[in-house]
C-alpha cells in the first residue's frame, strides 16, 4: 500500500531533520559566527518547538481532519525547510529551525493515528514496528547523510544542502497526500480547542530546556527550572477540570492508566536522548576535537547506522534487556577508546555496538508503548509518545552538551568523557526498564 511510505517519508524526514543538524554544527559555526548557545538552539529549538506543539497537534488532527493537518504539516516543513537553507545569519537559522519543529509536530500525531486507520490487528502491529524503524533509522543516518552533503558541497551550499534536500521530497510527498491517504473529516466543537492549556505545556518545556541551554552562561537556571514544576502540574489540573466538567481536554489522561504505557514512555524517553546526546558530541569530538573533515566524520558515524541496520533486522527477536545493556557496554567502550587516545576508526567497534544496540530496541520500544493503547486512545497516545521522544531528545541532547561545553576548557577528551557520562546514565536507566518483570513486551517481528 502506497499510503505507507507516504506517511513514512514524512516521518522520516521530521526525524532526520533532528539528527542530520548535528553533523553540520561545526560548518555552522563557521560559515555563520554562531557561538555556543546559538548552535545548541539550532539543535533545541527545532526539538522544543516539536515537543510543544505535539499534544495541541493531536487535537488539531481530531477537529480538522488527521489528512487536513498532516498536509499543512507537509508544506509548513517544506517552506521552512527552505527558509533554513537560505539563512543569512545564526538568528534567522534558529526561527527556522523554529517554524521546522511546529512543522513536524503538526504532523507526528497525524501520522501515528493514520497508522492506526489504515491497519488492524497484527498489520497494525507490524505498520508500528515499521514506524520505529522508521525513526530510528532515521536518527542514527542523520550523521553519515550529513556528512556526505557537507562534504559533496552541491551546487556550493555547503551545510545548506542538509535543510534545502527536504524540498524536492516535500514536494513530492504532498503531491501524493491527498491522492493516497484516506481523507478523516474532523469532528468536534472547535471552541473546545483548549489554547490556555497549550500554553501551559509549552512554556512548561521551554521552562525546563532553555535554562540548560543558555543558564550555564546567564546565571538563571534554577528559578526557571523550578517555575517548570507549577506550570506543568498546572497543566494537568487544567486537563483533569475539563475531562470533568465533559469538554475536550488536550490530553485524554486515562491513557497513562493502559498498561505499561507511563513505564514505556521513560524508557523511551532515555533513549532518544541517549541517541541525540550521542549525535551531538560526535559531531563536535570528531570534527573539532580530532580535525576531521565531515565527509570522513560521516564515514566513521556510519559504523552505528551499520550496527543499527543489520540488528533492526531481528528487533522483537532478541530480550529488550540485551538490547539495552549493548548500548551500555558500547558507550563504556567508547568512553574507554576515547580517554586512552584511540584514533578515530578505532572507535567504530564500539559505535557498531550501540547501532546494534539501539537497532534491537528501538522498534520493539515504541511498538510496546503504542499497540496496547485501546484504539480510541491511540490520537493521545501518539501525541504524547511523539512529545516524550522529542523532549527527550531535546533533554538527552541539551544535557549532554552542558556536560561538554561545561568541561571544555579541560580539553576534547575531557569534553568527550563527560558527554559520555550523562550518555551511560540514560541508558542504565533504559536497561532498568527492560529488567521489570512487569513490563510488557510485544515479540513481533516487524517487516514480515
Amino acid at each position: 500500500m502506497i499510503a505507507l511510505p507516504v506517511v513514512l517519508v514524512a516521518v522520516y524526514m521530521t526525524t532526520l531533520d533532528f539528527f542530520i543538524a548535528n553533523l553540520a554544527v561545526p560548518s555552522i559555526r563557521t560559515g555563520l559566527g554562531a557561538g555556543d548557545t546559538a548552535v545548541q538552539f539550532v539543535i533545541a529549538g527545532y526539538g522544543l518547538a516539536y515537543a510543544a506543539g505535539l499534544i495541541v497537534s493531536g487535537r488539531l488532527g481530531d477537529l480538522y481532519g488527521r489528512r487536513r493537518v498532516f498536509a499543512a504539516g507537509l508544506a509548513l516543513f517544506t517552506v521552512a525547510s527552505a527558509a533554513c537553507g537560505l539563512s543569512p545569519d545564526a538568528g534567522s537559522l534558529v526561527l527556522a529551525r523554529v517554524a521546522q519543529g511546529v512543522a513536524a509536530a503538526l504532523l507526528a500525531p497525524q501520522a501515528l493515528t493514520l497508522l492506526g486507520v489504515l491497519f488492524e490487528g497484527a498489520a497494525r502491529a507490524r505498520a508500528f514496528g515499521w514506524y520505529g524503524t522508521t525513526v530510528g533509522v532515521a536518527g542514527v543516518s542523520g550523521q553519515a547523510i550529513g556528512g556526505l552533503l557537507v562534504a559533496a558541497d552541491p551546487l556550493g551550499l555547503g551545510w545548506r544542502a542538509c535543510f534545502l534536500v527536504n524540498v524536492p521530497i516535500g514536494v513530492a510527498a504532498l503531491a501524493l497526500t491527498t491522492r493516497v491517504l484516506p481523507r478523516t473529516p474532523g469532528s468536534g466543537d472547535r471552541r473546545d480547542l483548549d489554547l490556555a492549556g497549550a500554553a501551559l505545556v509549552a512554556a512548561g518545556l521551554v521552562a525546563v530546556v532553555l535554562p540548560l541551554v543558555e543558564g550555564r552562561e546567564q546565571g538563571w537556571t534554577w528559578w526557571c527550572l523550578v517555575a517548570a514544576v507549577p506550570l506543568l502540574a498546572g497543566f494537568v489540573r487544567r486537563q483533569r477540570r475539563l475531562a470533568a466538567s465533559g469538554r475536550a481536554p488536550l490530553l485524554d489522561l486515562a491513557v497513562f492508566a493502559e498498561k505499561g504505557f507511563a513505564g514505556g514512555l521513560v524508557a523511551v524517553a532515555l533513549l532518544f536522548g541517549t541517541s541525540a546526546g550521542l549525535s551531538f558530541v560526535l559531531a563536535l569530538y570528531l570534527q573539532e576535537g580530532l580535525g576531521l573533515s565531515p565527509l570522513a566524520a560521516g564515514a566513521v558515524c556510519t559504523a552505528l547506522n551499520a550496527g543499527f541496520f543489520l540488528t533492526s533486522l531481528r528487533a522483537g527477536r532478541v530480550p529488550p534487556a540485551v538490547a539495552a545493556l549493548m548500548v551500555v557496554v558500547g558507550l563504556g567502550l567508547l568512553g574507554y577508546l576515547v580517554g586512552g587516545g584511540a584514533g578515530p576508526y578505532q572507535v567504530a567497534g564500539a559505535l557498531f555496538m550501540i547501532g546494534g544496540g539501539m537497532g534491537l530496541s528501538m522498534s520493539p520500544l515504541i511498538s510496546s508503548v503504542l499497540s496496547r493503547v485501546r484504539r480510541e486512545r491511540a490520537g493521545a497516545a501518539a501525541g504524547v509518545l511523539g512529545t516524550v521522544q522529542e523532549a527527550g531528545g531535546v533533554l538527552g541532547g541539551t544535557v549532554t552538551g552542558a556536560a561538554f561545553f561545561g568541561t571544555l576548557d579541560g580539553g576534547w577528551v575531557a569534553a568527550t568523557l563527560a558527554g559520555l557520562a550523562v550518555l551511560v546514565m540514560g541508558a542504565l536507566g533504559v536497561l532498568a526498564h527492560c529488567l521489570m518483570p512487569s513490563k510488557p513486551v510485544i515479540h513481533v517481528n516487524q517487516h514480515q
